[in-house]
């Protein structure tokens, strides 16, 4: 199998996102040399001739496919028909660009979403399939569940090993900060953030506060993803399925949405009071993530949560100043 050594062509799809960046940054940090990037105007991955031609060049031995089109609650809501769209074609042209120009090794990243809403907790591998989806995401998991499927019949239909890890919530640097359209973590920085400079008395959080939440530092995410990749086969392959091949990335931890409010109201030292907008949706009451799989496979998260914010929260000074 290709490790990442210093000399395996490694493409990184999505570079520029969290994820991606955080991936880059891990493999530069053991040596890999020749790490391939595209930006958005030089390879748009939604057209399949050019994402083929690019495999076809560019002799690639690795792909973490860690682009996508991501948002919150509202931006699912608003978009789901880019959301479902521009999901599946990605992956779809990436995964079979991969298999045609002969890359064995891929890795596809999707997400806790692709588990029923009503789950049982934590929830499992074995929970996918099993039960209607929350609805607020519905396009954006059908999407994911769609990339998971693709690398186990590529894998069934010509011995490709292609795996797929689903992280839980990451936060971190890189992070979109959008006042609209950012997950929850970002947007209760910038909204705390906001609030504290212009001396603001209160901040509201959308919804009752009651729902629970797992949240994983992306650096871990991309240590898991590395970790994955370079098991051995015969290592990977205990732990999955051939039609259940993916595997949970997690914290083991989860909060409740007001806990990590008030944690975030503390890192970021707004003085002021927190209130709930009930009018605005939960979302699943519920997302806690079983990772014991990948954990007994010599994978531990390393990043506690307070940390972690506090470690966003200087990210975000720092691009969007004090």
């Amino acid at each position: 199998m290709v490790h990442a050594t210093p000399d395996a062509r490694i493409f990184v799809a999505g570079h520029r996102g969290m994820v991606g960046s955080a991936i880059v940054r891990r493999l530069e940090a053991l040596g890999c040399r020749n790490i391939l990037t595209r930006s958005r105007s030089e390879l748009d991955l939604l057209d399949q001739a050019a994402v083929r031609d690019f495999f076809a060049r560019e002799k690639i031995d690795q792909v973490y496919l860690a682009a996508a089109k991501v948002g919150g609650i509202h931006a699912n809501n608003t978009y789901p028909a880019e959301f479902i769209y521009e999901n599946l074609m990605v992956e779809a042209n990436i995964i079979h660009s991969a298999h045609l120009s002969g890359v064995q090794k891929l890795l596809f990243l999707g997400s806790s979403c692709i588990y029923p809403r009503d789950a049982a907790q934590p929830m499992t591998e074995g929970a996918l399939l099993t039960g209607p989806l929350e609805p607020t995401n519905e396009p954006y998991a059908i999407a994911k569940i769609a990339g998971i499927k693709l690398c186990e019949s590529y894998n069934r239909q010509y011995g490709r090993d292609y795996r797929s890890v689903m992280p839980t919530n990451l936060y971190g640097p890189g992070d979109n900060y959008h006042p609209e359209n950012s997950h929850v973590i970002p947007a209760l920085i910038r909204r705390f953030h906001e609030a504290k400079v212009r001396g603001g008395q209160e901040v509201v959080v959308w919804g009752t506060g009651t729902p629970r939440r797992e949240f994983l530092y992306v650096d871990d995410m991309a240590a898991a993803s590395v970790h994955v990749m370079d098991l051995e086969p015969e290592v990977w392959q205990a732990q999955v399925q051939p039609m259940c091949s993916h595997l949970n990335v997690g914290s083991a931890v989860d909060h409740t949405i007001r806990e990590v409010a008030e944690l975030v109201s503390r890192v970021v030292g707004f003085p002021g009071a927190l209130v709930f907008d009930t009018s605005k949706p939960d979302g699943t009451p519920r997302k806690w993530m079983c990772s014991d799989k990948l954990q007994a496979l010599g994978w531990q998260p390393k990043v506690g949560l307070e940390d972690g914010l506090r470690q966003a929260y200087g990210e975000f000074l720092g691009r969007h100043g004090a």
